[in-house]
C-alpha cells in the first residue's frame, strides 16, 4: 500500500480561499491536497497537530447526512477546532429565512469555516461570495461533492500507487450523482480514463462532452477496468420513473461476481455510501476485503477533510505537513 502522493511538477500548492468543487482545481492543487491527506492518514488521532486551535467550524447541512457531516466534524476536532452543528430542521431557515439572510447571520457569528450541504446546485458558491469565513462544499444538489472525490482518489492511490493511466468505471445513477461528476473531473485531471455505465434513463449523453466513454451494458463497461465504482440510486432526487424497480435494476446493473469477473483480477470495488445491498451491489462483494475498499473510503474521508481545512488555513499555521 502506497501512502505518499507524489507532488505534481507544475502548480503544486493550494491558493484558493474556498473549496467549492473539483472543476476549478489544477492537477497540482489536487496533488497537494492528496499529499497532505496521505500524511494525515498515517497519523494516529492524537498525533494530529492543533492547526485549527481557536478556530470555529460551523456545519450547515440542509440535507440529511451521517458520513459527511461526522467526517467533517471529526476532522476539525482532530485539528483543534470548535465545531457547531446547526440544526436546519429547527432553524430560522424553516421559518422562511433566505440564504442571504442566513449568510448575514453567520457573518455576525464570525466563524472561521463553514461546511455547507445544500439541495440546490450553486448555493454553496453563493454563500462563499457573502461570507468572510472559508467555505467548504459538502455537496450541492447534483453539482459536486469535492471532498468525496478526493477521498476516493486517495483510496485509489494508496492501493494502486498511481491514478495516471488507470481505467475506472463509474456505474449506476450518474444523472443524479454529484459524486460521479466530481470523481469524473478529478480522475481525468489526474490522468485516468473514465467510463460511465448505466441505463439510458440515468446516463445523460451530455457526459460525453466531459470526455467520458458511455456504456449501457455492465458487461462491456467493466471489461478490463482497474476500478469499479458503484453509485447509490438517488431515489429522493428522481422526479418520475427512471427504473422499473430495485430488483430489476440489480438484474441488469448490479455488481455481482459474474460482472466483476469482467474487470481486472486485482480491480478495486468502491462505493461512496450509503449502499443499497442487493440493488447496486451484492453483499458478498461489498464485504470482500480482498477487493472492496468501501470502508477505507470512509476512513480516508477524515484525512482528506483535515487536509482541506489545513490548506484553507495555512495563514493560521506553520508550514504544511508533508508525507515522508
Amino acid at each position: 500500500m502506497n501512502t505518499t502522493f507524489p507532488p505534481a511538477t507544475v502548480g503544486y500548492g493550494f491558493a484558493h480561499r474556498h473549496l467549492l468543487g473539483i472543476e476549478p482545481l489544477q492537477p497540482g492543487e489536487i496533488a497537494y491536497l492528496l499529499d497532505q491527506a496521505a500524511a494525515f492518514a498515517d497519523l494516529a488521532p492524537g498525533e494530529a497537530p492543533d492547526r485549527l486551535a481557536g478556530a470555529t467550524v460551523i456545519n450547515l447541512f440542509y440535507e440529511n447526512s451521517t458520513r459527511t457531516r461526522s467526517s467533517f466534524e471529526i476532522a476539525a476536532q482532530r485539528l483543534g477546532a470548535d465545531v457547531v452543528n446547526m440544526d436546519v430542521a429547527t432553524s430560522s431557515v424553516k421559518k422562511g429565512e433566505t440564504l442571504i439572510d442566513t449568510a448575514d447571520t453567520l457573518n455576525a457569528m464570525r466563524a472561521d469555516f463553514l461546511v455547507v450541504r445544500h439541495n440546490q446546485a450553486g448555493a454553496v458558491k453563493l454563500l462563499s461570495r457573502k461570507l468572510d469565513a472559508h467555505v467548504l462544499n459538502g455537496g450541492d444538489g447534483k453539482h459536486e461533492h469535492p471532498t468525496q472525490a478526493l477521498a476516493d482518489g486517495l483510496t485509489i492511490w494508496r492501493h494502486k500507487g498511481r491514478i495516471d493511466g488507470l481505467q475506472v468505471a463509474i456505474c449506476g445513477d450518474i444523472r443524479h450523482s454529484r459524486v460521479a461528476r466530481s470523481n469524473l473531473l478529478l480522475l481525468q485531471k489526474m490522468g485516468a480514463s473514465v467510463r460511465l455505465v448505466g441505463p439510458p434513463t440515468l446516463l445523460p449523453r451530455s457526459y460525453e462532452n466531459l470526455g467520458a466513454r458511455l456504456y449501457h451494458r455492465m458487461e462491456e463497461g467493466l471489461e478490463g477496468v482497474d476500478i469499479v465504482m458503484m453509485l447509490r440510486l438517488q431515489v429522493e432526487r428522481m422526479a418520475g420513473t427512471f427504473i422499473p424497480s430495485g430488483r430489476e435494476f440489480f438484474r441488469h446493473f448490479g455488481l455481482d461476481r459474474e460482472r466483476l469477473a469482467r474487470a481486472r483480477p486485482d480491480a478495486l470495488v468502491m462505493h461512496p455510501g450509503p449502499m443499497n445491498r442487493g440493488v447496486e451491489i451484492a453483499s458478498d462483494i461489498a464485504d470482500d476485503l480482498d477487493q472492496s475498499v468501501i470502508r477505507e473510503q470512509v476512513e480516508m474521508g477524515v484525512a482528506v477533510r483535515m487536509a482541506c481545512f489545513e490548506a484553507l488555513s495555512r495563514h493560521r499555521a506553520s508550514p504544511p505537513l508533508r508525507a515522508a
